[in-house]
């Protein structure tokens, strides 16, 4: 658990901290936006992607309103040249329609029947859920809780009930807190009951024993901090967990994205204190901060992602990648394959000793690129796959990385069309330095390239 001392060693000037952020780049920093009812329209997806940010959260909503979601992404992406999308498929989450989308206020020792009896009305007595099977996995024992969450205001953010009795497909709970649920939807996570939900959970404590496990066969890890925080206590989510599976991921190599960042930016334009910290310092530990709530029914999720996209860059400017190089290389051990050590001892020490402005990556598969970007390079990794992929997957996997695929014949021809997809993309300026890795027969070959005007 090494992860939390990757602060340069040279503390930046207090005055700096006054003056206005400079315009930056998109930040290196992953930035995952939820598309839901308040950023489903074309010119707002527009603006989001823009912004630096594309999520499906197929946990609610059905496969016609997921469809014309997609629709419209695609028309954004014309029109800005960005990016790529992924499913979030339905996990713990049980879908509560509030039809009339009347608040429905819960009282403190009251008691609440969960139904699957979807044409009853809302109320605060009934709660139809998109889910049949619920009573069956429910056992009636204190320790089985339902955690209803909502998205209106922070003091009422959320209601905690208790199974006390099933009857039929119906279970009746006792309300743990006052609380009052407001809009046209909100979510159940269950804790400590079994349902038969066509996909495994990697949010849970059957999730954490088998950390280890998930992280080898995974792409990459979401921590779902939010589901987290039902199953463990307070004082052990972020400060044990969070910065453990971090820094198991980092030296895995495997993308880790953080949730439940920014949660009252759902409804305000600010965040607190406290998540532009929480920001930051996934930052320094992660890879990509994921938004839920505060873009898919947030009243302001184009601002949120650029606020957050700021925070993330400043955070990148502190970033410790000297020290993070030694603990990943010590990490590792030897000896390195002979890929890895091309790709953390040539090619991201040359870049960073010479100040490379972006490292080319020529690849096919893309484990060459993947191993680079493993080391945190504070240089962002633009890759050409050759030949072209049909994945996005490689856009998930790198801290910040662009693709420029191409299937030119030459490597001359082919580098010189990365070259111009770095210059237009802003990465790449006259008289900069540039470090290339590419395969030339059956050797791999690091160089480092000084432009012209």
């Amino acid at each position: 658990m090494h992860s939390t001392n990757l602060l340069l060693e040279e503390p930046i000037r207090m005055a700096s901290i006054l003056e206005p952020s400079k315009s930056f780049f998109p930040a290196m920093t992953k930035i995952v936006g939820t598309l839901g009812p308040k950023s489903r329209a074309v010119d707002t997806i527009s603006a989001c992607l823009k912004a630096g940010m594309a999520r499906f959260d197929f946990s609610w909503g059905d496969a016609e309103y997921h469809q014309e979601t997609l629709e419209n992404l695609k028309l954004a992406i014309k029109s800005t040249k960005k990016l790529c999308a992924m499913l979030d498929t339905v996990g713990p989450e049980l879908q509560v329609v509030n039809k009339s989308e009347a608040s429905i206020s819960l009282e403190e020792n009251g008691t609440v029947v969960l139904t699957p009896d979807q044409g009853q009305e809302a109320s605060s007595n009934v709660l139809p859920i998109n889910f049949s099977g619920l009573s069956k996995g429910c056992e009636t024992r204190c320790h089985n809780f339902c955690w209803a969450v909502l998205v209106h205001r922070q003091r009422d953010y959320f209601s905690l009930v208790r199974v006390s009795e099933v009857k039929g497909d119906d279970v009746v709970c006792v309300i743990k807190n006052s609380a009052t649920l407001a809009g046209s939807l909100f979510t159940l996570h269950c804790s400590q009951i079994h349902i038969d939900l066509p996909t495994l959970s990697d949010e849970d404590k059957e999730g954490l024993n088998h950390f280890d496990e998930i992280l080898q066969e995974a792409d990459g890890i979401i921590l779902s901090r939010g589901n987290l925080g039902i199953d463990l206590p307070p004082e052990k989510v972020l400060f044990l967990f969070q910065k453990s599976a971090l820094h198991k991921c980092n030296m895995a190599g495997k993308p880790a994205v953080v949730t439940r960042v920014v949660d009252s930016m759902t409804d305000n334009l600010r965040p607190t204190r406290a998540e532009a910290t929480d920001v930051a310092n996934a930052v320094l530990d992660g890879d990509a901060i994921l938004l839920g709530a505060e873009t898919l029914r947030g009243l302001y999720p184009v601002e949120t992602i650029s606020i957050v996209g700021k925070i993330c860059a400043e955070a990148e400017k502190v970033f410790n990648q000297d020290l993070y190089f030694k603990r990943t290389v010590k990490y590792v051990g030897e000896p390195m394959t002979h890929l890895e050590s091309i790709a953390s001892s040539a090619v991201v020490r040359a870049a960073i000793k010479v100040k490379a402005s972006v490292i080319i990556c020529f690849t096919s598969s893309g484990r060459a690129a993947r191993l680079i970007a493993k080391y945190r390079p504070t240089m962002p990794v633009l890759s050409v796959v050759i030949p072209r992929l049909k994945t996005n997957q490689l856009r998930w996997s790198f801290t910040g990385a662009f693709e420029a695929e191409s299937t030119s014949a030459t490597n001359e021809s082919v580098l010189k069309v990365a070259l111009d997809h770095g210059k237009a993309s802003g990465v790449i300026k006259s008289h900069d330095r540039v470090v290339v890795c590419q395969k030339v027969g059956d050797s791999s070959v690091v160089k480092i390239i000084e432009l012209d005007d």
